[in-house]
This record gives C-alpha cells, structure tokens and sequence, in this order.
C-alpha cells in the first residue's frame, strides 16, 4: 500500500490494485475501513487503511452502489436487486427490486439523512437515453421513485444540515440541489446549481464537506473539482488518471480524501499510457467532510 502522506490536495496512490470501474467509496469509521465497489466486476472491496487488510465479496451482477447499515450490515444494489450482506458472516438478505425496464442498471447511491437508501439508474446501452431514475428505499422494502427522465443518474450528496440534496445526470452534464426533509425524505424545489462540460469534466459521484463545498468528481477530463455553495469553482485537482468517478470523506479527522477512478473500455496502450487508471487516489484536504449517513434497519 502506498503512503497516504504528502502536501495539501496533492494526490497520492492509495492501492497498487486496478479496477475496471471503481466507483462508490464508503468510509467506515468504526472500523477504520474503506469500501468501494468494481461495478462490472460485481466486487465489494475493503480495505483496512492502518494494517492494509483487504477483503472482497463477490456477487453474480454488476453492484452499483451501497451503504453501511446501524446494524453493521451494508446495504447493496445490484443490478436491480437491494439486497442486505453481513460482513463478518457473508449471509445475503433479499429486501426490493427495482423495476425500470431491461435497459437500465443501478448506478450511484448513497443512504441520506432519512437513513434511506437512495439509489440511481442508468441506461446502460451505449447510446444513451434519458430513462434513468432516483429510487428512495426504505427498510420496509418500499422502492419510491422520486426523479426520473434522464440518463445516468450520478453525484448524490447532502448539506452539513441534511436540507439540500444534490444529484446530478452525468450526460447531462449538470447538478441540480433540491430542498431536502430528513425527517421524511421529501425532496422540492429542485434548482440548476451547476451546468458542466468536459473543460472541467462531466460530472460522476460527489461529496459534500463541512463548508457546505460540493466536491465532483470530472470523469471525463480527469479532475476533482470544489465548488462553492454559490456555485463558484474554488479548486480543481488535476487527478493522476483520466477518469475519476467519486470522491469520498474519511480518516479520523475527515480530512482525508479518498476518489476511485476506471479503466472502461480503455485500449492496451491506453493501459499503458495511463497505468494508474482504475485506481484509488488519497489526498489531504483542509476541510473535513460531512460524516458518512447510515441505512435504518426496521426495529
């Protein structure tokens, strides 16, 4: 494992692992344990980031996103299943299924300050249409949709207060932010906050940090990019691969950043040009991020 040590947003190689699609950082505090998923290759990885432990699950389908649970369990979305996985037993619970049509997958999510499991689709041909959704799901295995009509549904995060949900359409390419309820999950009011291009990059996976700064992963120009709350860009870090896919907050402080990146449909010499493409990246930040949110299993 590479040293996670150096200068303020610089980045640093976590891994010396490649992953076709790595994607969905999870920071596990408890346990002082990162999570992320390989979604082609249907793999849930962990990492001990002090001993270098690592383990992986395996699952029969892409596995797009997932949560941790209060009840230590994580929360998974497969290709159109939500299931729950016990880490330390590998028993599997069915809970839902999404039904959207044969043409679409999961794709991010995140559990929100409601304790649920919001969860994105995608078209998954390659000429994609604007069919994807937003699912909310809860532990009493209600699927909701609550967006739907575009293409690949990305960058879920939330405000320090929970009240502003951002999500955005990676073809779009824009972020919107609605007003969010956590108490019950009712998003309204949904605003433009930033629209993108490939100068900056498209926009995949976010993260919010504790001055309300919205961290977007630029998939297609190889940058990780603050904005303000305004929308002002304040930073873009140029990453050491082309295609970042999502940041996360993590460490004892949450001053650490950790961002998965892929090697989709790359050649053998663009392999070769980019070796670093398909792995983790660490940098420090000088702002902490908004703690990670836990799924509520039913009592």
């Amino acid at each position: 494992m590479s040293g996670v040590t150096g200068g303020l947003n610089e980045p640093r190689i976590l891994l010396d692992e490649t992953f076709t699609l790595g994607e969905c950082p999870n920071w596990d505090a408890a346990n002082n344990r990162l999570y992320w998923t390989d979604i082609l290759d249907g793999a849930l990885h962990a990492l001990d980031v002090e001993t270098g432990a690592r383990k992986t699950w395996k699952f029969e389908s892409e596995l797009g996103c997932f949560g941790l649970t209060d009840q230590g369990r994580i929360i998974v979305a497969l290709r159109k299943d939500i299931i729950f996985l016990d880490p330390q037993t590998d028993v599997r619970t069915p809970l839902a299924r999404i039904e959207d049509g044969i043409h679409s997958r999961t794709n991010d999510g995140k559990i929100g300050p409601d304790g649920a499991f919001w969860v994105g689709t995608m078209d998954d041909n390659a000429d994609k249409q604007a069919i994807a959704s937003l699912y909310r799901i809860t532990a009493d295995g209600t699927v909701d949709e609550k967006i739907t009509g575009f293409k690949i549904s990305n960058g879920l995060a939330w405000s320090p207060d929970g009240a502003k949900m951002y999500h955005s359409d990676s073809r779009g390419p824009w972020v919107n932010r609605w007003d969010f309820d956590a108490k019950t999950g009712a998003i309204a009011n949904c605003e433009r906050y930033l629209d993108l291009d490939d100068t900056l990059g498209r926009p995949d996976g976010g993260a919010v940090d504790m001055e309300g700064c919205y961290w977007s992963a630029g998939v297609s120009a190889g940058n990780l990019n603050r904005f303000a709350p305004d929308g002002t860009l304040l930073l873009s870090i140029a990453m050491p691969m082309p295609n970042p896919t999502m940041p996360c907050f993590g460490g004892p402080d949450m001053k650490t950043l950790y961002v998965t990146s892929h090697q989709e449909n790359y050649s053998a010499e663009k392999r070769a040009e980019f070796p670093d493409a398909g792995k983790i990246v660490t940098l420090r930040v000088d702002v902490p991020g908004v703690p990670v949110h836990r799924f509520v299993e039913a009592s």
